[in-house]
């Protein structure tokens, strides 16, 4: 295989971005097992009562991850985001003015490999959240497990990602004054196996989760398409039947997320590694579903508001394919 070097000569500004990618790359891949290793450590250790305090604390704050986290404007103003979000690039593209005395539920579409676009646009101050949507708070919801790594759940919780549970969504939405928006990867893990360059398939026709939780809080839904999430990416082969992907499902159902097999580029050079490609991420958000709140709400009418969505989803996603590079005869596949 013929390696591609990338240039000596490359700006002193893209070599950050790279860098900034690979913090966010090692943040998400194995910082979580390094804060294991050092909890450990320390406590087989002279000093031993560290962690022991930290637990300590871990039990006392253990509720927090589901009562709207504890985000720290300070690091979602780190600069080492605007470079990470400057290295695809990442941009947030706003079609409707949202009111900032309702709450909302943002469905997020696609996974992709690592929701690199959520992350860019509902984690960070760099891509222009609160000047397009003044008034409001995001809140990305991520797997609860996260939450129970000593040290990484503190990182974590500085960004504004809370738990995906349904007390925390419920937190989230149950907010009097409104300006609270819950961010959720609808298709979650069992999508992220599809996320390949070019792939339109959506998990979400079994997802009514979401739904309901919009209805018991009044919270108005709002279609988000991320055009390029699955470019950044390549997958190895996994199509339904192979043994990797009977693989990825077993372990998605017994421990609720599961393990794309994916490769890209390298740090100094183009052929192989575990970089993203420098491909455009454009998040568009659209124009809000008005939902009346009800409590006890039917089958029928969970039924009549989720086929809302996915029609209001795919005519997101029709009114901006052209102008993202999608050709005319594509559309999405909702399974």
């Amino acid at each position: 295989m013929k390696v591609e070097f990338a240039p000596i000569n490359i700006p002193l500004a893209r070599r950050i971005q790279t860098a900034a990618v690979i913090q966010w790359l090692f943040s998400f891949l194995l910082l979580a097992q390094c804060c294991w290793g050092v909890f450990i450590i320390l406590l087989l250790g002279n000093y031993w009562f560290l962690p022991v305090l930290y637990a300590l604390w871990l039990y006392l704050d253990w509720e927090t991850p589901q009562t709207g986290g504890r985000r720290s404007k300070w690091v979602r103003n780190w600069t080492v985001w605007k470079y990470f979000t400057d290295y695809f690039p990442v941009h947030l593209i706003k079609t409707s003015d949202l009111d900032p005395s309702q709450n909302y539920l943002f469905g997020f579409h696609p996974h992709g490999i690592l929701v690199a676009g959520a992350f860019g646009n509902f984690c960070t101050e760099y891509t222009g959240f609160k000047e397009l949507f003044p008034g409001l708070t995001p809140y990305l919801h991520i797997l609860p497990f996260w939450f129970g790594c000593p040290f990484f759940r503190d990182y974590a919780l500085s960004t504004g990602v809370v738990s995906a549970s349904k007390k925390s969504v419920s937190h989230v939405l149950n907010n009097d004054r409104g300006g609270n928006v819950a961010v959720i990867v609808i298709g979650g893990a069992e999508e992220s196996l599809d996320a390949h360059p070019g792939s339109l398939t959506l998990s979400i026709l079994k997802r009514r989760g979401f739904i309901k939780m919009a209805l018991k809080y009044g919270a108005h839904l709002v279609p988000v398409f991320s055009f390029g999430e699955n470019e950044l990416f390549k997958q190895v082969a996994n199509p339904k039947g192979s043994w990797l992907r009977t693989l990825q499902e077993r372990l998605r159902k017994i421990v609720g997320f599961t393990l794309p097999v994916f490769h890209a580029r390298g740090i100094f050079q183009y052929s192989f590694g575990l970089m993203p490609y420098r491909k455009p991420i454009h998040t568009v958000v659209g124009k809000p579903i008005t939902v009346k709140q009800n409590l006890n709400p039917t089958l029928e009418e969970i039924e009549q508001l989720h086929q809302t969505y996915l029609r209001e989803l795919s005519k997101l996603f029709e009114d901006h394919k052209e102008k993202y590079g999608i050709p005319d005869h594509e559309s999405l596949i909702f399974k």
